[in-house]
């Protein structure tokens, strides 16, 4: 019998000293350069959490890139509640914009409850180089376009320096080859190079995850439990612990 979706998602910040990877959640911080919702969508003291196979997948990406071009993968945003959503459709910038929410592939923001993220089934990741610069990418993280039919952030959009295209195809390769070797699918999002999910008829399986159906140390959104149970801590660092055996020793080794 398969857990309850709630029941597979692990804290990524467990990882943060064991792989080559950082945790910046934007939307925890109301005043962050790359929130453009200008507010919090997420308590301060949330975690970015994902589904323990995504987790895998971004772990391995995150040595593949370190190792072939000395970048740390920062993680920027994972599961969304549903709340958290309803919040995001919420803001001025989403009101001023109608278009994000308009039906069809070119569609930039998901209505609450739909989509991969309010499933910890997507991630969001830039990449920092070795003196902690981000990686050009010919746009930040999460830029949403006035335009969604002529979107510079799409991985169809060809009009940027080859150098630019060429760091794209590195993270994207990255992240598939990961996913390919523990025989996983992924679908690298058309209309955003940073989000990375599973396909729709993966994570349509399952239901979204709401904040009122969660502990409150996986809570997203109103007020944070200050500390998590010591014993709750304990059974997330043996689950990292098993993840981590089931990644090679270049992970389990890697800075």
């Amino acid at each position: 019998m398969s857990l309850p979706l709630a029941d597979t998602m692990v804290p990524m910040n467990l990882f943060a000293d064991k792989a080559p990877i950082s945790i910046d959640l934007v939307y925890a911080n109301p005043v962050h350069a790359r929130n453009i919702f200008a507010q919090a969508l997420y308590h301060p003291a949330a975690r970015l959490w994902l589904h323990e196979d995504l987790a895998k997948i971004v772990l391995r990406a995150s040595v593949i890139v370190y190792r072939q071009h000395g970048w740390t993968l920062q993680l920027k945003d994972g599961l969304r509640t549903v709340e958290a959503q309803t919040l995001m459709q919420g803001t001025d910038i989403s009101k001023a914009n109608p278009q994000w929410n308009q039906p069809g592939e070119k569609r930039l923001l998901s209505p609450p409850g739909a989509g991969a993220h309010p499933r910890g089934m997507a991630i969001d990741v830039c990449a920092i180089n070795e003196n902690g610069r981000e990686v050009d990418m010919g746009t930040p993280f999460d830029y949403l376009t006035t335009d969604p039919a002529n979107n510079p952030a799409a991985r169809t959009y060809t009009n940027l320096p080859d150098e630019i295209l060429q760091r794209r195809r590195w993270l994207e390769e990255a992240f598939v080859a990961s996913a390919h070797s523990f025989g996983l699918p992924l679908n690298p999002l058309t209309s955003e190079w940073w989000d990375f999910r599973f396909p729709t008829e993966i994570y349509s399986q399952h239901n979204p995850l709401y904040d009122r159906d969660l502990p409150p140390w996986m809570q997203m959104t109103g007020r944070p439990m200050p500390v998590m149970p010591d014993d709750i801590a304990d059974g997330f660092d043996k689950r990292a612990e098993a993840l981590l055996n089931t990644l090679d020793e270049t992970l389990q080794n890697a800075s």
